[in-house]
């Protein structure tokens, strides 16, 4: 890696073996790094969706569940993203949000268990924080949520703890973790795993099978370029599909929907996971996305994200260090996501004056800067423009504008 960060920016986007998939997305003159957050649109999406609502809606009506396999859809993408977190095609199933997966996995899994302790990291991403919340004051004393620090987790599992529910990569500071070692020190102690995997899905290489992971989930709109809102999906292990009941009980899960018991019966494996009416415009819009992947391993996307993030640390500390800027994500490659946040006292006004600048990164409260690497449509000049503009809205303070200092709604 380091022999390749030597090359410039422009020999490096010429010589990179990914670089004909940027030609799937959609693309302007904006230095797009916030993958991370909303991922870019491929180019086939808009006449799919052109065709599910004109043709197989408009003209077809409700004859596509059966003629378009709409009912389908969950299960087929589902199985689309089980080879991207090494999982079984029978594994995975999308829809609904993550929020609503989280809490029904959680639950789930709690209802089979004797135990009555959910261990989490308290820097853990808010959702997830709050399904635990809610589900706390559902049950009461029934339940304890014990939130620690990360790296306190293992030492604080015991014969109470039921559930671990971590996220893969810290959606603040990038920071991976071990998911082998934790998954088996946690089952070790007799506890289970549930893994957010809303930050790896696409963009790290994830095993879930390889790793005897329990539960996942994750959301499809970031490194998997699902849209703005489009449903999650769920992991539950094979060993588990026929030992769990789901706790949110949706008509779809039931072993036969269509018979319309008045009393529900869970399906067999991962389908008693779906709940409510597959959305079929953001699934067939999530199907086109996820098509890109065919054309390429997570291994080479890995690579190649990691050499951006390393261009743009090297960059970074080389060119702006003198402006009190600090990288927060670990400084060793191989924990650390595909994003890098960076802290400083104005971060909020100098991602504004980027962005400004048609360079769209992310800001997190108190003090960071996000900027996410998204392989797939990325290049190495991105970065370079990126420390340009950064070391210009410095040195000119540009960033102390008033107008940058107009905190909105969405950060």
């Amino acid at each position: 890696m380091p022999g390749k960060l030597n090359l410039s920016a422009v020999e490096l986007d010429t010589r990179d073996p990914l670089r004909g998939l940027l030609e799937e997305f959609v693309v302007d003159d904006c230095v797009y790094l916030d993958g991370n957050s909303l991922g870019r649109m491929p180019k086939g999406v808009p006449e799919r969706l052109r065709q599910v609502s004109q043709t197989e809606w408009g003209m077809g009506l409700v004859t596509g569940w059966l003629q378009h396999r709409w009912i389908d859809l969950p299960a087929r993408v589902g199985a689309q993203i089980a080879r991207l977190v090494g999982a079984a095609a029978d594994e995975v199933v999308v829809g609904n949000s993550t929020t609503v997966n989280l809490f029904n996995v959680t639950a789930s899994a709690l209802a089979v268990s004797l135990r009555r302790t959910i261990v989490t990291d308290e820097a853990n991403f808010p959702t997830d924080l709050y399904v635990l919340e809610g589900l706390q004051r559902l049950l009461g004393d029934r339940l304890t949520v014990s939130r620690m620090p990360a790296e306190k987790i293992l030492g604080a599992i015991d014969q109470n703890t039921a559930l671990v529910l971590l996220s893969h990569v810290d959606y603040r500071t990038s920071t991976l973790l071990d998911m082998a070692r934790i998954t088996a020190a946690t089952q070790a102690a007799g506890a289970m795993v549930l893994w957010d995997l809303s930050h790896s899905a696409g963009a790290v290489p994830v095993d879930l099978d390889a790793c005897n992971a329990d539960f996942a989930v994750g959301c499809t709109y970031k490194y998997l370029n699902g849209g703005p809102g489009s449903p999650a999906f769920t992991y539950v292990a094979r060993r588990w599909q026929d030992r769990i009941s789901p706790v949110v009980t949706g008509w779809l899960g039931h072993k036969v929907p269509f018979a319309f018991d008045p009393s529900f019966e869970p399906a067999l494996g991962i389908r008693r996971m779906l709940v409510g009416t597959p959305e079929v415009l953001a699934l067939s819009s999530l199907e086109t996305s996820l098509a890109v992947f065919d054309r390429v391993s997570i291994q080479s996307l890995r690579e190649k994200s990691l050499q951006l993030s390393e261009m743009f640390i090297a960059g970074l500390e080389s060119r702006c260090a003198k402006h009190g800027f600090r990288v927060i994500s670990p400084r060793e490659p191989s924990r650390r996501g595909s994003h890098v946040a960076v802290a400083h006292e104005n971060s909020y006004q100098i991602m504004q004056a980027l962005i400004e600048r048609r360079i769209v990164g992310d800001f997190r409260a108190p003090n960071l800067m996000r900027f996410g690497f998204a392989p797939l449509y990325q290049r190495y000049g991105d970065v370079e423009t990126c420390i340009d503009a950064l070391d210009e809205i410095m040195r000119t303070s540009a960033w102390a504008q008033e107008r940058f200092s107009s905190r909105a709604y969405v950060t």
